[in-house]
């Protein structure tokens, strides 16, 4: 998909991305945290603590929320291969969404691509999020070559899940235009932007323009065959 890795100029890579920009959530399932943005794509690498599951009396749980919130803590202090480190010792005492979550996105950072798509499938195994989908997706994207059908896959789940988030709607689009999918990419484009995304204005009139060109070559098309 040439068109898709030419569309894409991700400004924080796994490998440069500086420590202050990992942020901690709350919950993965609410979080909203955009960490790179490209000119096609606008990616989310939002990082989780505890669920507001019950602990009751499991001690292995425990365990797992307590290596969770370590992993956070050296995430804070910008250790990345400390914090996988606790994230995969969380998950081993006790899976949780989260702790499989922010594991998938240490191992991103840390270039381990293959360890994190399984990390954030497996997130989403316990508890479908919209972050973890579009993770996915965005790995999908800036894998060589693209693997745009799956990324659009995850990037409908996420807007399923969060419809009204217009950065996922954007993330969608600028997909399904890099594979000529330009209606409903129009569409979504037109959410994005009325939804707060400012840029999306001009991929809004990119769009617009492709389709015109598209109608008018049908249009010609038609008059040759009719003649």
């Amino acid at each position: 998909m040439a068109s898709l890795t030419r569309g894409l100029m991700v400004v924080a890579r796994a490998t440069a991305l500086p420590a202050r920009n990992l942020r901690i959530a709350a919950s993965v399932s609410r979080r909203r945290n955009i960490v790179a943005a490209s000119a096609s794509i606008i990616s989310r690498r939002g990082y989780a603590t505890s669920s507001g599951e019950a602990t009751t009396v499991d001690p292995t749980f425990t365990k797992a929320l307590d290596l969770l919130e370590a992993g956070t803590r050296a995430l804070e202090d910008g250790d990345l291969s400390k914090a996988a480190k606790l994230y995969r010792e969380s998950v081993e005492a006790k899976e949780t969404s989260e702790g499989w979550h922010n594991l998938g996105n240490c191992e991103y950072h840390l270039q381990n691509k293959v360890a994190a798509v399984e990390a954030w499938g497996k997130s989403i195994e316990l508890q479908p999020s919209a972050d973890a989908h579009t993770n996915l997706a965005s790995a999908y994207v800036l894998d060589n070559p693209p693997k745009p059908a799956l990324a659009i896959k995850h990037l409908t789940s996420a807007l399923e899940l969060s419809p009204e988030d217009p950065e996922i709607a954007f993330n969608l689009a600028a997909v399904l235009e890099s594979t000529g999918q330009l209606e409903p990419s129009l569409t979504l484009y037109k959410k994005a932007q009325s939804g707060g995304i400012e840029r999306a204005a001009q991929n809004v009139r990119n769009v617009s323009a492709k389709l015109i060109g598209e109608r008018a070559k049908a249009q010609e098309k038609e008059k040759g065959d009719q003649q």
